[in-house]
């Protein structure tokens, strides 16, 4: 069991600020290595894998262009940081006992949880991002960040800015999962208690849970990632060609069938049934 206890020695704007500018950084060194996983997530790079990806990129459109979508990414830190936090901080409390401590499992899934409402909050600017990314930088669809926003909003509508969101719902149990395996096992690793653990041991934690993570819900991400890309328009409202049960019981018109294109979970369907392989196929070329 833990104890929850408030850090005096930063103010929670200065906190906030930390973590976007750390986030920045971090961000704008592994941009290009993001460009390529996503080329290769969405097919531009498969068969070829996310290094022959991001080279292509490098040789056609030029160096600057494997930093596309980095602007919105580095943007979208501050909005996204300042919702995980108080978020993260709501749902301590609400895992908290009346003694005020949390148990380690409980404080892991209060940090899954406030990512995942940060993720959904913010996720219109995540499906930008990947756009950006996927044009092409010398003929571009979209002429930036406001242009991109308005052009989905106008040509496909409000809803096409969260397709895929439901992925990022479905892909925070596996990371959830993957963080509580990596911690029961981290005594083990190390034959020793975790209060005793050196700054070196802690950061090989670090990297081993989120290898571990990031592995799991890789296969969310890829699927996501394909849909994000799809720009055909979606048909309002969205929900109306899957309620036959509403339609036979007169609580919708009987001409209400909406053409669709397939859900999440229909589009996990197809590409496990076009390869099975194509979710994790990328990760080791890296």
């Amino acid at each position: 069991m833990a104890t929850w206890r408030r850090d005096g020695r930063l103010t929670g704007s200065q906190r906030l600020l930390c973590a976007g500018l750390a986030g920045t950084l971090s961000l704008s060194l592994t941009a290009p290595l993001e460009l390529a996983t996503v080329l290769a997530q969405v097919g531009a790079g498969r068969g070829r894998g996310p290094r022959a990806a991001g080279l292509g990129v490098w040789r056609t459109e030029g160096a600057r262009a494997l930093w596309k979508g980095n602007a919105v990414a580095c943007l979208r830190l501050f909005p996204s940081s300042t919702v995980q936090l108080a978020a993260y901080r709501k749902f301590v409390i609400f895992f908290m006992d009346d003694l005020g401590r949390i148990s380690q499992w409980s404080a892991i899934m209060a940090g899954s949880l406030a990512g995942m409402v940060s993720s959904i909050v913010t996720y219109p600017t995540d499906l930008i991002k990947t756009r950006l990314i996927v044009q092409n930088r010398l003929q571009p669809s979209y002429k930036g960040i406001l242009h991109a926003f308005s052009t989905v909003y106008q040509q496909e509508g409000f809803l096409a800015l969260y397709r895929g969101v439901s992925l990022t719902v479905l892909g925070a149990f596996p990371f959830s999962a993957g963080s509580l395996l990596v911690y029961m096992n981290l005594e083990k690793i190390w034959n020793g208690p975790r209060d005793r653990f050196s700054l070196l041991q802690n950061f090989a934690n670090i990297c081993l849970a989120a290898a571990v993570t990031q592995t799991l819900s890789f296969p969310f991400d890829t699927v996501k990632r394909k849909m994000q890309v799809r720009s055909e328009p979606l048909p309002s409202p969205l929900w109306r060609s899957r309620c036959p049960f509403l339609r036979s019981h007169g609580l919708l018109p009987a001409d209400s069938e909406d053409p669709r294109g397939p859900g999440a979970l229909e589009w996990v369907g197809s590409q496990l049934t076009e390869d099975s392989s194509i979710f994790w196929s990328y990760v080791w070329y890296v």
